[in-house]
């Protein structure tokens, strides 16, 4: 619980407090009541007793009850105060830093675990504030101010509640063996649930394509029984321990009692009454100490998890994301669009070889510069790191003559127009995806929205849909097709303006008419920005300034389409398994 505490505010501290002092009261008012219990109990059997004297006492013991109900009101309320509040902003900081991490620390966590911690985890923490708190709070001052209370009476009566409470310990101490272990492990099993979920909601067309729902389900049915088996364990611990406590209890009262019974029967007539009144007190009150440690049982049921949803969020919110910012957000003057890559390697994190190897090349402003390479030949790796999504391992790498560890990430990433190879839109419409992370910088508005699109090749198609560029887009895209979201997304790139434009293998799902008409079109908007395209089909950079050929992470071939045609073994085969003779004999 120290984790979580660490992250409470000074207004939160300030809730606690209040609330602290609401449940004292409470506690004050439900101790009180047992006290008039035994006045009202001694004047109904005291000769001479007036009516409005026992009228007095049952009037103070009814406004006990009444202030412990509106005490007991207030505290909930600003216990749930302090819970929603606790949750939204951990909720806020723990969103935050994920946006800070690289990619490192997101591949790290996963990203089914940081869903995970960022909902489930804070709700296990904002139940407890808005739940457990009080009892946390209540039972230990009812427990030593019930003690306070029976200390020093009938030692029959300390006996037999001594013997009640080694019994309630007993079952503390098999929660603690046996149930927290159980409760801990829930939530690393909940991750593993969730990843399953999310793996099958995200590829549920693979899936269906390849009849594969029945595997998928094995695994499902895999993450939920050890779940559920888990959850079966500690809930019955948890169920065998309540009925054990509240036997214990109603035990504890037939002992007083009978106790009580002999104790009265072997004293003279005038301290029977005393005695009779000592004993409904001393019931009442050790029954309200064995009931704080039930309280107590409960807690330990919600108390492991707790600490271990704060144990996680904590681990986010203490993570220190490896990339930080530079201090410069301008290039070097005169130097504008140039992209220089020196003596570059790189390895991605947990593994032992380097992915891409000694890569170097320059890019001024206006030249296009292409790479194409076989799957996994580090194309998108020099995107990444170009982007700073990740830092080279070895060399360096420099936008507008300035390495790139030298800017803040804002700076870096507002000089660069991206079309990923994988097009991401978001919920919203065709305008908010196309002006994503605009902040107001371009004033065209509308016409420059338009334009971007019409640039894309995407006009037509937008202008179709029901409310043209207010159009809803469903999460993830899922209401336009492959190319569709392809061209909105290279439309989100030329809204930007940038210095540099990179197309990771944008053009992949457009037919060949338009990604022809596109380049043309992206090549007047462009004439006078540097550009990086990465592509399978040379028919797509084969009119590039300088073409890059990477073969498992290397440099085999730089130059222009007809230099790489004479000189360069990988780029010609795959040239050939590419172009017809016509193509290849016309350069």
């Amino acid at each position: 619980m120290i984790k979580a505490i660490k992250h409470m505010r000074a207004e939160d501290w300030g809730l606690f407090l209040i609330s602290v002092l609401l449940v004292g009261g409470q506690v004050w008012f439900d101790m009180e009541i047992p006290a008039y219990m035994s006045t009202i109990t001694t004047l109904v059997r005291t000769q001479g007793s007036e009516m409005v004297d026992i009228w007095s006492a049952g009037g103070k013991m009814l406004l006990c009850a009444l202030g412990s109900l509106a005490v007991l009101i207030i505290s909930g309320y600003v216990s749930a105060k302090l819970a929603a509040q606790y949750s939204r902003r951990i909720r806020r900081e723990i969103f935050q830093r994920v946006q800070e991490f690289s990619m490192e620390e997101i591949d790290n966590f996963s990203t089914a675990s940081l869903i995970t911690r960022s909902t489930n985890d804070v709700t296990q923490i904002q139940m407890f504030v808005a739940r457990g708190l009080r009892q946390f709070i209540s039972a230990p001052l009812t427990a030593i101010w019930a003690l306070s209370k029976i200390a020093g009476k009938q030692w029959q009566w300390t006996a037999v509640t001594g013997g009640a409470i080694i019994l309630v310990l007993c079952s503390i101490v098999f929660i603690i063996l046996y149930a927290q272990p159980r409760f801990r492990r829930m939530q690393g099993l909940t991750d593993d649930l969730n990843r399953v979920t999310r793996d099958n909601l995200t590829g549920i067309r693979v899936i269906r394509a390849y009849n594969a729902e029945g595997y998928q389900e094995e695994k499902f049915d895999v993450a939920n029984s050890r779940l559920t088996r888990n959850a079966l364990q500690a809930m019955r611990a948890m169920g065998v321990t309540r009925p054990v406590m509240r036997f214990t209890n109603n035990m504890l009262q037939v002992a007083i009692y009978c106790a009580g019974a002999y104790i009265i029967a072997r004293q003279a007539s005038d301290q029977q009454l005393i005695t009779f009144s000592e004993m409904v007190v001393f019931s009442t009150y050790a029954s309200r100490f064995v009931m704080s440690f039930m309280s107590l049982e409960q807690l330990f049921g919600m108390v492991p998890r707790v600490n271990v949803s704060a144990g996680r969020i904590d681990e986010v919110l203490e993570t220190e994301p490896r990339i930080h910012d530079g201090q410069y957000t301008d290039g070097v003057e005169g130097e504008e669009g140039s992209i220089v890559f020196e003596d570059v390697s790189f390895r991605y994190p947990g593994t032992e070889d380097d992915m891409i190897h000694n890569i170097s090349f320059t890019a001024k402003k206006g030249e296009t510069v292409a790479f194409i390479g076989a799957t996994g030949s580090g194309k998108s790796t020099i995107v990444n790191l170009l982007l700073r999504f990740y830092d080279a391992t070895e060399g360096t790498v420099s936008v507008d003559g300035r390495n790139v560890k030298d800017y803040t990430q804002t700076a870096l990433h507002n000089k660069i127009g991206y079309a990923p190879q994988r097009a991401v839109l978001l919920t919203g419409t065709v305008n908010s995806n196309v002006t994503l992370g605009d902040n107001g910088r371009e004033e065209g508005g509308e016409e420059a929205v338009k334009q971007a699109v019409a640039i894309a090749q995407a006009t037509e198609f937008v202008e179709k849909m029901e409310n043209g560029y207010d159009a809803d887009i469903n999460r993830g895209g899922t209401n336009v097709s492959g190319g569709q979201k392809q061209r909105l997304s290279i439309a989100r790139a030329v809204y930007r303006k940038p210095e540099i434009y990179i197309f990771d293998d944008t053009f992949s799902a457009l037919d060949y008419k338009t990604d022809r008409t596109l380049r043309a079109a992206l090549k007047a908007e462009t004439a006078d920005v540097t550009t990086i395209l990465v592509a399978q089909r040379i028919g797509t950079i084969r009119d590039a300034d300088k073409i890059i050929v990477l073969d498992e992470g290397r440099i085999v071939g730089m130059g222009t389409h007809s230099e790489l045609m004479r000189t360069c073994d990988v780029y010609q085969e795959i040239a050939y398994t590419q172009l017809s003779e016509e193509e290849l004999a016309n350069g």
